[in-house]
C-alpha cells in the first residue's frame, strides 16, 4: 500500500473526515444507513472496508440520484453517496487538497481553503474598475454529468502520481447511480453531491484556467461558473468563440452556446450578485433574482396557515436571515433590508393576531401588550382583517421592532449593518 493511501486511511484523518460528515448531516444513501446509524455501522464494517481498500477490492455503493427543483424552474440532479462513502471521500479530499493546491489558479475560488464566493466577487470588481467592462459568461452544459473520466484521471495522475489512490478515485467515478430503483453505469461524469466532486471539478477545469492565464485574460471561476472580463465588445466576441472551442476540443466538455453570452454589467448575474456603477466605481449588490428568492423563502416561513409554534418559526427565520445576509454582507443593500424588515414584521404580526383567534383572546393579548382597554376593545373586534390590523392598528406599535427583537427575531437591517461593517473594515 502506498504512503499516500496510508495517510488517507490513518486514524487521525479518518476521524476528522467522520466528524466533518457528521457535522454536515445529510440524507442516507442507497443502503439506508443514516448519520445516526453510522457509528454502529462503522463498528461492524470499517475493518473489513479498510482491508478491501488496501487490496484495491473495495467497491463503493452506487449513488442515489434525487431531483431538486430549481428556484427559476427546472430540475437539478443531485447524487447522494452512502454515509460510509462520504466519509471515505472526505478523507481522500483532506489529504489530496494540499497536494493539488499549488497547481491551481489564483483566480479559482470554488471549494478551496481561504477562498469563497465573496473573494471571487471582490476580484471581479477589481477587473471591472480597471476598465474591463465586457463580460463573457461561460455556461458549461451539465458539467458534472459530462466530464470525460479518462481525461480527468490523467489530470489527477499528473498531480498525485499514486496508483492506489487513483484506483480508489476511479472506483468512485464508476460506482454507478440509482434512479427510480434502477442502477445505471456511470462511464462519464462525476456525481454532483459527492465530497470528491468539488476537488475533481477543480482539477478538470484547472486546464481551462491555465489556458486563460496563458492568453493573458482576466477571469474568475467558482466551480463551473466562469466569467471573463475584457475591454471591448470585439474582444468579447472573439474570446467567446475561441474559448468555447478550447473547452470542447481540448477538455471534451460541452458548452451551452445558447446560455454562453456576452453581458454588459448592468445585466450580469454572477454567483447571485448583480453590479451597479456609483460615483466611486463599480460595486456589487444582491441580484434581483436573489432578493426575490429570499422574499419567497421568508414568505413561506411566515405563512399563517402553517401550524407551528412562534419560537420554532422564529428559529427557522433567523437561520435563513443570518445565512442569506452573511453571503451578501459585503454588498450595498441597506434600503433593501429596511423594506424586507418592515414586511417581515407585518407578517409576524399577522401570525400572532391569527393565533389569538377569538375576540376575547385578542382583547386579552392586546391588554397584555400594554394597549389601553378602550383601544383594545375596538381593535379586538376587527376580526380577520389581518393586513389592516397588522399595518394600520395599534398592533403595529404594540408588537414593535424592539418587542420582536426581544422575542428573538433577528432584524434583517441591524444584522446586515453589523455584518457589513465587519466586512469593510
Amino acid at each position: 500500500m502506498s504512503q499516500l493511501l496510508d495517510n488517507i486511511l490513518s486514524r487521525s484523518n479518518m476521524l476528522e473526515a467522520y466528524n466533518r460528515v457528521k457535522a454536515n448531516k445529510g440524507s442516507a444513501g442507497v443502503d439506508g444507513v443514516t448519520i445516526d446509524d453510522i457509528d454502529d455501522y462503522l463498528r461492524q464494517h470499517w475493518r473489513s472496508t479498510k482491508r478491501l481498500i488496501k487490496q484495491r477490492k473495495y467497491k463503493p455503493q452506487p449513488v442515489l440520484r434525487v431531483e431538486i427543483p430549481k428556484p427559476n424552474g427546472g430540475i437539478r440532479q443531485l447524487g447522494i453517496p452512502t454515509v460510509m462513502d462520504r466519509i471515505i471521500q472526505q478523507a481522500i479530499v483532506q489529504v489530496l487538497s494540499p497536494i493539488c493546491e499549488p497547481y491551481l489558479s489564483e483566480t479559482s475560488y470554488g471549494f478551496r481553503p481561504n477562498r469563497s464566493c465573496e473573494k471571487a466577487i471582490i476580484k471581479l470588481l477589481e477587473y471591472l474598475n480597471d476598465g474591463y467592462e465586457w463580460i463573457v459568461d461561460i455556461d458549461l452544459e451539465k458539467f458534472f454529468d459530462t466530464v470525460p473520466q479518462d481525461r480527468l484521471m490523467s489530470l489527477v495522475h499528473n498531480m498525485i502520481q499514486d496508483g492506489d489512490t487513483e484506483s480508489l478515485i476511479r472506483k468512485y467515478l464508476h460506482s454507478g447511480v440509482v434512479i427510480n430503483g434502477q442502477c445505471h453505469k456511470t462511464l462519464v461524469g462525476t456525481p454532483q453531491g459527492g465530497n470528491l466532486s468539488p476537488l475533481l471539478s477543480n482539477i478538470m477545469l484547472n486546464e481551462l484556467d491555465k489556458e486563460l492565464e496563458n492568453r493573458g485574460l482576466h477571469f474568475v471561476r467558482y466551480a463551473d461558473d466562469c466569467v471573463i472580463a475584457v475591454g471591448s465588445e470585439a474582444a468579447a466576441k472573439r474570446f467567446k468563440y475561441s474559448v468555447s472551442r478550447f473547452i470542447e476540443k481540448r477538455l471534451g466538455l460541452k458548452v451551452n452556446m445558447t446560455k454562453t453570452k456576452i453581458v454588459r454589467l448592468g445585466k450580469l448575474k454572477y454567483l447571485g450578485f448583480g453590479f451597479w456603477k456609483s460615483s466611486e466605481g463599480w460595486k456589487s449588490r444582491p441580484h434581483q433574482d436573489s432578493i426575490q428568492g429570499f422574499k419567497r423563502k421568508l414568505k413561506k416561513l411566515t405563512a399563517r396557515k402553517w401550524s407551528i409554534d412562534l419560537d420554532s418559526r422564529i428559529e427557522k427565520l433567523n437561520w435563513l436571515i443570518r445565512g442569506w445576509i452573511n453571503y451578501f454582507a459585503l454588498t450595498n443593500m441597506k434600503s433593501t433590508m429596511l423594506s424586507i424588515d418592515e414586511r417581515l414584521r407585518t407578517r409576524v404580526r399577522v401570525i400572532i393576531w391569527k393565533q389569538f383567534k377569538k375576540k376575547s383572546k385578542r382583547l386579552w393579548g392586546l391588554l397584555k401588550l400594554g394597549v389601553p382597554k378602550w383601544i383594545a376593545d375596538k381593535v379586538s373586534g376587527w376580526g380577520d382583517h389581518y393586513q389592516l390590523v397588522a399595518q394600520k392598528s395599534v398592533l403595529k406599535r404594540a408588537i414593535s421592532k424592539p418587542v420582536l427583537v426581544k422575542r428573538g427575531l433577528v432584524s434583517c437591517l441591524d444584522y446586515y449593518l453589523e455584518r457589513h461593517a465587519s466586512k469593510v473594515k
